[in-house]
């Protein structure tokens, strides 16, 4: 009979990841960037939520949960290793680990996790490859994985050999209108295109932080984080960082992207535009020069990150749903009130419905 895989908590380095870790994480280049060392190096280095610890959560050789412990040392709450930067956890699969081995490491995991508050995991792609034999396991070791919906997706596969033009004939009526007038209003305006290290890199990294202070957007929680990651990403060869430059010269508008799954899919994660400049609709003639580049080199997904701003939907057209979940232990005061919560909110939406209402979590 084989041998139960058994699950441990490990202490992480604030740092970066110890170097075991290398099995589970993906290729940032070929494979998924925000399942990557490069991507939980910089997250731990610089956007690690005050008050927290990183726990690695090691079951057997089958699979790695990066967490967070909470409080205390021992009694403290464990939840997923994200921070307002994240745009997709999931649980790490070993390589060649199929449904049997996952669902055995799920039951180990729920074993370790009996008898402490509930665990809360956010972010979730619902559809991430394992999650759901790794679910299965949870269950059957007595935890009550409590879901909820936690944020949109806004995103578009592209036909292969799309181009500029195929791109515009699938956009609103009212966006190619503005971007044909905009991109017209705005030929005198210089593209920094910035994705290799060195000192453009810096100038663009300074102007982008230019731009922000001069937005609308409020203060970053890190504000070291995004020129920490532009400039990993860049020495990987992965990063599109644009400003958009008025004709004196001065940054009117920047943003940044990441290139993974081998160039195939492009992912927005920051963009801004400076209050004195609205007029010229910045962001707007940014946005589609930067779309037209990717495209032109081969770019097949459009990945507008994490939340449902109004003006994603005109960019791209499909939205998918993140979820959250609460990994409950009926038997601890705390997971009986989260489940006593699911209940009494269920109980509602079935005598009172409201659009939107989600799970307590």
């Amino acid at each position: 009979m084989p041998t139960r895989p058994a699950a441990r908590l490990l202490p992480a380095a604030p740092t970066g990841l110890p170097g075991w870790c290398d099995r589970f994480l993906a290729d940032p280049v070929a494979g998924e960037f925000f399942a990557s060392r490069a991507w939980y190096d910089t997250l731990l280095a610089g956007a690690l939520p005050a008050g927290t610890q990183p726990v690695l959560a090691l079951v057997g050789e089958a699979a790695l949960l990066p967490l967070l412990r909470q409080g205390g040392r021992l009694g403290g709450r464990l939840a997923a290793l994200v921070s307002p930067y994240t745009l997709d956890w999931r649980p790490l699969a070993a390589p060649g680990a199929d449904a049997a081995v996952l669902r055995a490491a799920g039951a180990a995991l729920g074993r370790r996790l009996r008898r402490r508050p509930p665990t809360r995991l956010d972010t979730l792609d619902p559809e991430a490859p394992g999650l759901v034999p790794l679910l299965e396991g949870l269950s059957a070791a007595g935890l009550r994985p409590l879901r909820f919906l936690h944020t949109g997706n806004w995103h578009e596969a592209l036909a292969p050999g799309t181009g500029w033009e195929d791109y515009l004939a699938g956009r609103p009526p009212a966006l190619r209108n503005t971007i044909a007038r905009k991109l017209r209003a705005a030929r005198g305006a210089g593209l920094d295109w910035l994705a290799a290290p060195g000192r453009a890199l810096e100038e663009g990294i300074a102007a982008y932080a230019d731009v922000r202070a001069r937005s609308w957007k409020p203060d970053e929680p890190f504000p070291e984080f995004d020129a920490a990651l532009m400039r990993v990403a860049a020495g990987l060869g992965v990063l599109r960082l644009g400003v958009l430059r008025d004709a004196a010269g001065r940054a009117m508008a920047a943003q940044y992207w990441i290139l993974d799954r081998g160039g195939r899919r492009a992912t927005v994660l920051k963009l801004a535009h400076a209050e004195d400049s609205r007029a010229a609709s910045p962001g707007t003639v940014l946005t589609a020069r930067m779309i037209r580049r990717l495209l032109e080199e081969g770019t097949a997904e459009l990945d507008f990150g994490r939340g449902d701003d109004d003006y994603k939907r005109l960019w791209v057209g499909a939205r998918r749903q993140r979820i959250g979940l609460l990994l409950a232990d009926p038997m601890h005061p705390a997971g009986l009130l989260a489940l006593a919560r699911q209940a009494a909110g269920a109980l509602r939406r079935r005598l009172r419905p409201a659009a939107g209402e989600v799970l307590p979590g």
